[in-house]
């Protein structure tokens, strides 16, 4: 798989899920408010608190395309593979594996405006994870070395998992994608169990209702 290590990840703006720890220095520009992040390898600091942060701030992303088009069959949340152009056959691969298991959300890319963004690059401490800064701002950072180490196509789908609602579980079977990098380097599966994918439909469906609901 390459990945290289040449590329200068720039700052964008979007929507990503709910993490923790340090922004990578090469992934965005600093900020005064610390950015949540749910890692694929640590529950040290997660918090199922970052995770649902991650989740809301999506909602309000595509809040107002729902209240333009509230008889959509499903909820169509737009990524940015802009700043990940290494991970793009990846990313590609997660969303058609998202789009095949659930029915109330479809995942889309998108040149514009998107409710959420990729982004590569080399962090060591953190790995790859969701992270969101708790106003309406996120992305998923993919670390080169870690999708080197485990399966590429999983981690992307595990992360982008985050954006649809789920948390973390680290303990979980390799069957889970949730548990991330807790069943180790050999496991392959990048697909949600059926726990996962009635989590995520039961989210959505009842997000069609409550992103269509006037701000208060």
């Amino acid at each position: 798989m390459r990945h290289s290590r040449t590329f200068a990840v720039t700052a964008a703006l979007g929507l990503a899920l709910a993490g923790f720890g340090a922004i990578p220095a090469t992934a965005a520009t600093p900020t005064a408010t610390p950015a949540p992040a749910a890692h694929y390898t640590s529950a040290a600091k997660h918090s199922a608190v970052n995770d649902r942060a991650f989740y809301d701030a999506v909602m309000k992303s595509v809040a107002k395309k729902r209240a333009a088009n509230p008889l959509a069959a499903a909820v169509t949340v737009t990524y940015s593979t802009a700043n990940a152009p290494s991970f793009t056959s990846e990313i590609s691969q997660a969303a058609q594996i998202w789009n095949s298991s659930v029915q109330n959300v479809r995942l889309a890319e998108s040149n514009g405006g998107a409710d959420f963004e990729y982004r590569e690059g080399d962090d060591p401490q953190n790995g790859s994870y969701a992270s969101t800064d708790g106003h309406g701002n996120g992305y998923i950072f993919l670390d080169y070395s870690q999708n080197q180490q485990y399966y590429s196509v999983r981690v992307v789908a595990h992360e982008t998992g985050h954006v649809l609602g789920l948390p973390d579980h680290y303990s979980g079977p390799c069957s889970e994608l949730m548990s991330g990098g807790g069943p180790g380097t050999s496991c392959r599966n990048a697909y949600p169990n059926s726990t996962e994918k009635s989590r995520v439909n039961s989210l959505w469906r009842n997000g069609l209702t409550s992103a269509v609901k006037p701000a208060a």
